[in-house]
């Protein structure tokens, strides 16, 4: 019994981690693309510049929102500046699939505007969470 309330514990606490994660991403993830998409399409500003103008916005909403709800609690004390740079770090990986996707979809294959925000929402954050967990707020 003992062996089955630290296991459904440790993988307890990851499922509502991933939660948190989920529900702070898509709202971080929401922001940067409505910010990309207002930018781009009705404004007319390059899908580039409106990307990075969403993610350095995406950035700042992120960085206080997982320190705050989803990953509190889990980790070590780093201090803020580490962590603030490791976290940029790995939301310029982000940035960079996003990019990707702007520029598979709306350069490349001549599609709306719009069409880069399913791969930004569904597969862009697989990764990062990871890369946050294990390497930002462990």
């Amino acid at each position: 019994m003992n062996y089955l309330s630290r296991l459904y514990a440790e993988h307890g606490a990851l499922f509502w981690q991933i939660v948190r994660y989920g529900v702070t991403g898509l709202f971080v993830t929401a922001c940067q693309a409505a910010i990309y998409w207002t930018l781009a399409a009705p404004v007319g500003l390059h899908p580039q510049i409106a990307n990075g103008i969403g993610y350095l916005a995406a950035v700042m909403i992120g960085y206080v929102s997982h320190s705050l709800f989803t990953f509190r609690g889990h980790g070590g004390d780093a201090s803020h500046g580490a962590r603030g740079v490791k976290f940029i770090l790995v939301s310029l990986v982000s940035y960079s699939l996003n990019a990707l996707w702007v520029y598979l979809c709306v350069t490349h294959m001549r599609w709306p505007e719009w069409s880069p925000i399913p791969a930004m929402i569904f597969v862009t954050p697989v990764l990062v969470f990871g890369l946050n967990r294990q390497w930002v707020f462990r």
